[in-house]
């Protein structure tokens, strides 16, 4: 399983202790989950004011980082087409797996100092996370119109011969050019129209030139035939091939025309190559980014809201669930009897929309006596 459960308790007379009787209570006897220590460094506390508001603002904060490195995510198996199994060996962070980041968290005092206040810190990760969300929006735009255009000419290339680009089927000997009065005209005709074809073409309509057919290509439905006539009867030949069940295609031969949209299409498909690597290299490097951010924003909501629910001095145990999932509800009651002498008003059912308490978040999501927060390193929803 992928879901982590991080929570915490305050210290007994020691953090050990906590820690101590939650592996005893979830693994020792009936294995309900796999747990790590979570370390959360000794972090500015400030004002109870500011605690109160920055427990709003990081929950915000938490959903819209969560939301750019699912994107980011989202957008390299995009990217990735045909190789989305490679896709989960390029979302690491810091050069490990999510989940080993996850259960080895360290803070990175580099990137978010900690003699800097949490509201600060807050605003560093609020920063970059919104300077990747930009940049990734730039860089999708530009390779999907990229794509976009290379498919739409792909498309005409391909599919049949009533709608697709004739361009690299016909060959310029297959046409009477730079006549003033003669003109080859591309007819498509079905598979079972073929005799037809052959029977009537000459007379469909005055001025066509007898044994001027060929058959040029086929598809799986049709054939596509040309035939050569008078410039005067192409109106008169166009109604009745149509009577006749035959699509007379609009195609002029322009050799300038037919080597520009084939230089297009080399252009587009080489520029797209030239920009995956790079494309990719930044989505890997940024998801990283990304990801790490968010776990530091977890990390600060669990120092907050133990704050505001323990008291001061700070003294409380962070720790990391990884529930079995056959054990989920048991692993919850386990927990609830463990921490309900915390808070007695958990132990009723609490209403929710009528308690909205700053600093709490019971709106947001479920209510323990313990802070909880979910991390769910499946990021990637494959449809």
């Amino acid at each position: 399983m992928t879901e982590f459960w991080l929570i915490s308790a305050p210290g007994e007379k020691t953090c050990q202790q906590t820690w101590d009787k939650l592996m005893t209570a979830t693994t020792r006897t009936n294995n309900l989950s796999t747990n790590n220590k979570f370390n959360i460094p000794d972090l500015k506390v400030g004002t109870l004011d500011v605690l109160v508001g920055l427990s709003d603002e990081l929950a915000k904060l938490d959903s819209f980082v969560e939301s750019v490195v699912k994107k980011v995510a989202q957008y390299m198996a995009d990217v990735l087409e045909d190789s989305r199994d490679k896709v989960q060996e390029n979302l690491l962070a810091n050069g490990v797996d999510l989940v080993t980041y996850v259960t080895r968290f360290q803070w990175d005092m580099a990137k978010y100092p900690i003699k800097q206040s949490l509201k600060n810190i807050s605003e560093i990760v609020s920063k970059q996370v919104s300077q990747i969300d930009n940049d990734l929006k730039a860089r999708a735009s530009a390779y999907n119109n990229l794509k976009g255009n290379l498919q739409n000419l792909e498309r005409k290339n391909a599919g049949s011969l009533l709608t697709r680009s004739l361009a690299d089927i016909v060959k310029k000997d297959d046409f009477v050019l730079d006549s003033e009065y003669l003109i080859t005209m591309l007819v498509v005709v079905p598979k079972t129209n073929y005799t037809d074809w052959q029977r009537t073409y000459e007379t469909l309509s005055e001025m066509v030139v007898p044994r001027s057919t060929n058959l040029l290509f086929e598809d799986h439905d049709s054939g596509l035939f040309s035939v050569t006539l008078f410039r005067k009867a192409i109106d008169d030949f166009r109604h009745k091939a149509r009577e006749n069940k035959f699509t007379v295609r609009d195609f002029q031969y322009n050799e300038e025309e037919m080597k520009a949209d084939k230089e297009e299409m080399t252009r587009l498909s080489t520029d797209k190559k030239k920009q995956f690597g790079p494309l990719v290299r930044w989505l890997k490097v940024n998801f990283s980014e990304a990801f790490i951010a968010w776990i530091h924003i977890k990390a600060l909501r669990v120092f907050v809201e133990s704050v505001l629910r323990y008291g001061l001095p700070v003294n409380f145990q962070a720790m990391l669930l990884q529930p079995n999932k056959k054990n989920m509800k048991k692993l919850r009651e386990v927990l609830y009897d463990l921490y309900k002498h915390l808070d007695s008003s958990a132990a009723a059912i609490i209403d929710q929309s009528a308690m909205d308490i700053p600093g709490l978040n019971l709106s947001q999501q479920e209510y323990y006596p313990y802070v909880y927060y979910k991390i769910d390193c499946n990021l990637l929803d494959f449809k």
